[in-house]
């Protein structure tokens, strides 16, 4: 059973009745969400449906009178893939919506692209980075509104290079990630990225904790006992969020540079952990509650906090830019009829976000249907300025997207 509110469709976990002038008519544009809203990846779903109350209010402001009127679907998939896909035949088969959005899981997200391929629904993903959508399993109607784990793996390679490449000897890294196909694109991404930097290195250990795991002290003393200089973490959300305090209680910081390029920088791990965050880390996330210092991120921020009364996940503004694409992209077509036309406005679009640092602007790289966004890498300090954080990001180092996405796959050692 749904429950209906005025712009907004909220099924089965009824979270807020989101603000929108208009009726629903039989003109209204039907946007079906999934996002998990329970479960341990809960409160990236809860975030991701604040901010698209923020996105259709925003909508409503820029466009006034000639605004789409956008229906919103969100369906709690608990992170779970049969329940996921169920959820996404009933949107297209029953609820007819014109476009499917976010997903936060990148196993969920191929479910969801090929039943969008079938039907020749539009999927506009929010939440999700693995590159496997964009290689193999993207169709001309998939466009992802946020940095995928490959961009945020050449930027890691980046700053290795920067940082650690003029040693005399191989560095010794480590890999731990999530037992699924994200953490393995991720890993393949960034060895073949430090091989194109020209950084000489040496894997000293691989270990592969499942998805949402609570026990990584097998996983820790393993890596104690090696060798490395950095320690490369895949993991996203409560799972770093528990990998953290493990390690710290057996000191795994002291031993060796400890680095997550795509999740962890995500305010939805600085928040839970507190005090206990170590300075030292580096980090990175889709977003950032203290970068850019823009006008526009901190007014996304402090909206969202007026709204939620805690600051936004990385999952907030992923899924607030996907209802502005959805929007500004039917806008442009002047309407639905036509799917070509609607399709090269999502190629061609071009969208100012609160991620955007000063003087860049979102753009869809036309070829593979990902936007290219900047990427910020930081080193957790102490900072409690977003409490409640202990301890948040500085010392940035900033890296500009390629003019179209890296299509190509790296050679892995």
């Amino acid at each position: 059973m749904k429950h209906v509110f005025a712009g907004v469709i909220l099924a089965l976990f009824p979270l807020f009745s989101l603000a929108h002038a208009e009726e629903t008519s039989d003109r209204a544009i039907k946007v079906g969400c999934l996002y998990p809203t329970t479960g341990p990846a809960g409160l990236y779903g809860r975030d991701s449906t604040v901010g698209i109350q923020i996105a259709l209010d925003h909508v409503q402001n820029v466009y006034g009178a000639e605004a789409p009127q956008l229906d919103v679907l969100i369906e709690d998939t608990r992170s779970r893939s049969l329940r996921s896909l169920q959820i996404t035949r009933t949107f297209i088969q029953e609820d007819v919506v014109d476009f499917l959005c976010g997903v936060l899981s990148s196993d969920i997200a191929r479910l969801v692209a090929i039943e969008a391929a079938k039907a020749e629904t539009f999927f506009i993903g929010a939440g999700h980075a693995s590159p496997s959508l964009i290689l193999n399993e993207g169709h001309p109607y998939y466009f992802r509104m946020n940095n995928g784990s490959r961009q945020a793996m050449l930027a890691g390679a980046q700053y290795i290079q920067e940082n650690y490449g003029s040693t005399d000897r191989p560095l010794k890294i480590a890999f731990l990630g999530p037992d699924y196909e994200h953490g393995y694109q991720a890993w393949g991404d960034l060895r073949g990225f430090l091989n194109q930097q020209g950084v000489a290195f040496d894997v000293v250990g691989e270990y592969w904790p499942k998805l949402f795991e609570t026990d990584y002290n097998a996983h820790i003393r393993h890596l104690l006992q090696g060798e490395a200089d950095i320690i490369i973490n895949a993991q996203w959300g409560l799972d770093f969020v528990a990998f953290v305090r493990q390690a710290a209680q057996l000191g795994l910081f002291s031993k060796a540079a400890v680095m997550n390029f795509e999740g962890a920088g995500d305010f939805g791990v600085l928040g839970p952990l507190g005090d206990e965050l170590p300075e030292g880390l580096v980090l990175s996330a889709h977003s950032h509650v203290n970068w850019p210092e823009t006008a526009e991120n901190r007014a996304f921020v402090e909206e969202f906090h007026s709204r939620a009364g805690r600051y936004p996940s990385f999952a907030a503004l992923d899924a607030y830019a996907g209802i502005l694409a959805i929007a500004q992209a039917v806008h442009t077509a002047g309407g639905l009829n036509d799917k070509e036309q609607l399709r090269h406005a999502f190629e061609t679009l071009k969208i100012k976000l609160p991620e955007d640092p000063e003087g860049f602007v979102s753009f869809m790289d036309p070829a593979s249907h990902q936007l290219m966004q900047v990427q910020a890498i930081g080193v957790t300090r102490r900072d409690t300025s977003f409490p409640p954080a202990a301890a948040i990001l500085g010392d940035w180092h900033i890296y500009m997207p390629q003019d179209q996405w890296p299509t190509y796959a790296p050679d892995s050692p």
